[in-house]
């Protein structure tokens, strides 16, 4: 006989109830022994990335069933923002979701319809056959998904912090999530992160969405970026990710028996 399954929390949860900013991991190696690791270092949210990383559904899945028993929340980035490929995530189980490239209001609500069943929005539903409603065991679920769903939307360009007014103001996002090194790319300064233009652009977002009553997120492996972000107001901050911290230690671990200077390679994303 199957037993009452409830949903776990979702990263607006989280962030409701926090009396700090919440810091988070990438984790891009599309290990689940990574993603368990990391998730039992501390960090508040761990970000599985499926953009940048070999990340595909059965690894993002294998990942979600590793860190489940650990008191971290695991956030999703799809590839793309496409409802059949959102709902193939949302259907694994993903409960927290940051859509990429979102650059206007009219790309963020078709974020939130992917996210959303009929008639709120477009999600397909196949929910019998889904890990996202265990099955149908979690009781009442097609019409408690949305409250179970949390929906991040990237602003990583000039186009999206000059509409960024606009998104957030969009019904059905929670927030949004900035990603400096895209932003700093469509500026004409790719790979300078903390150009002044940059930081303003991000600072403009964080204040937009706090303004509107959403939450701002943003990335920044720069630990002094990170500090600063969080005291403009960001609710969460991503602040290293698995890959570069092994890349990282591994190159000043073999530096260090040969006697010369750790890699001089950036530390932000």
């Amino acid at each position: 006989m199957s037993f009452r399954v409830e949903p776990d929390p979702s990263l607006k949860d989280a962030l409701r109830g926090a009396d700090h900013a919440l810091t988070g991991i990438w984790v891009c190696s599309a290990s689940a022994l990574n993603a368990e690791i990391c998730a039992g270092a501390g960090f508040d949210w761990l970000f599985i990335d499926a953009e940048h990383s070999p990340n595909d559904l059965q690894n993002v899945l294998a990942q979600l069933q590793a860190v489940r028993g650990y008191p971290t929340i695991p956030v999703v980035r799809p590839p793309v923002n496409d409802p059949v490929v959102i709902k193939q995530f949302l259907d694994l189980g993903v409960q927290s979701l940051i859509i990429p490239m979102v650059n206007d209001a009219q790309q963020a609500a078709a974020a939130v319809a992917a996210c959303n069943y009929p008639p709120l929005g477009v999600r397909g539903v196949g929910s019998a056959l889904a890990r996202s409603a265990r099955w149908n065991r979690i009781p009442g679920y097609l019409t408690r998904a949305a409250e179970t769903i949390t929906v991040m939307v990237q602003i990583e360009s000039a186009e999206a912090v000059s509409n960024v007014a606009d998104i957030v103001a969009t019904e059905g996002i929670d927030g949004i999530f900035i990603g400096p090194s895209d932003l700093a790319a469509s500026m004409g300064v790719i790979g300078q992160q903390g150009h002044p233009d940059v930081v303003a652009g991000v600072i403009k977002s964080i204040q937009a969405a706090k303004s509107a009553g959403k939450y701002a997120g943003v990335n920044a492996f720069d630990q002094a970026s990170a500090r600063k972000y969080i005291e403009a107001g960001a609710d969460y901050v991503g602040v290293g990710a698995d890959v570069a911290l092994l890349a990282r230690a591994t190159e000043a671990l073999a530096a260090s028996f040969k006697g010369e200077s750790q890699s001089s390679a950036p530390a932000s994303y």
